[in-house]
């Protein structure tokens, strides 16, 4: 199957990317700023929250609606199954320094410099993870995974962060260009989008996501 046979639609996936990309460098940020306790930070941060929330939306939607039908469709080629395999390892890798990471800012007596190394450990280990994922995973998802299939991520992703919506949205959406709005928001209800213009957008615009207690 060529690549245009598939038609598979990864502007949710990219824009997904994209976004933690971009928490990840406030991130980063809040953990080399001088003059401050990170800790302080992150304990109440709306950043941290919401980075955690989608990072586990994310990959636990590909865990469960990306990686079966790649799997299924890449029997009997090994090497590309051990590509997946490696996905999967390196997602396996992340939860337990997320764990890490509250359990620091959970402890007082924690160690500040241990957190710094946790989060420079996340940051780099997320961002690794997603580079290898669109370098060699994705490509193989667009010569062999059907529009159908990959419908079916993008509204399971949409249910795992369909809890957390209102802030999870603009969030998403948050520095994208506007054909990937326009093409985010097309099949949501139209209560959604309306919902998402008046009320959740200039919400989130007002968020300060990286200060001490901004935390929902």
């Amino acid at each position: 199957m060529s690549e245009a046979d598939g038609a598979i639609d990864l502007t949710a996936l990219y824009a997904m990317h994209g976004a933690l990309r971009r928490e990840l460098a406030q991130l980063d940020r809040v953990t080399a700023t001088a003059g401050h306790d990170p800790r302080q930070v992150l304990a109440t941060a709306a950043g941290w929250q919401l980075l955690k929330k989608a990072l586990r939306a994310h990959q636990s939607a590909e865990d469960d609606a990306l990686w079966p039908p790649l799997r299924h469709r890449l029997a009997g080629r090994p090497k590309d199954l051990a590509v997946l395999a490696v996905m999967e390892a390196e997602h396996a890798a992340i939860a337990p320094v997320v764990e890490a990471i509250d359990a620091a800012l959970a402890d007082p007596g924690a160690d500040a410099l241990r957190l710094g190394l946790l989060t420079d450990a996340l940051t780099s280990g997320v961002a690794g993870h997603l580079d290898h994922e669109e370098d060699t995973v994705l490509p193989l998802a667009r010569r062999v995974l059907t529009a159908e299939q990959g419908e079916h991520f993008g509204r399971v992703q949409a249910r795992r962060i369909g809890p957390d919506a209102p802030l999870l949205l603009p969030w998403l959406l948050d520095g994208a260009d506007e054909p990937t709005v326009r093409r985010l928001l097309a099949p949501l209800p139209a209560s959604t989008c309306a919902a998402y213009v008046a009320r959740w957008a200039p919400a989130y615009a007002l968020l300060d996501r990286w200060s001490a207690g901004t935390a929902s």
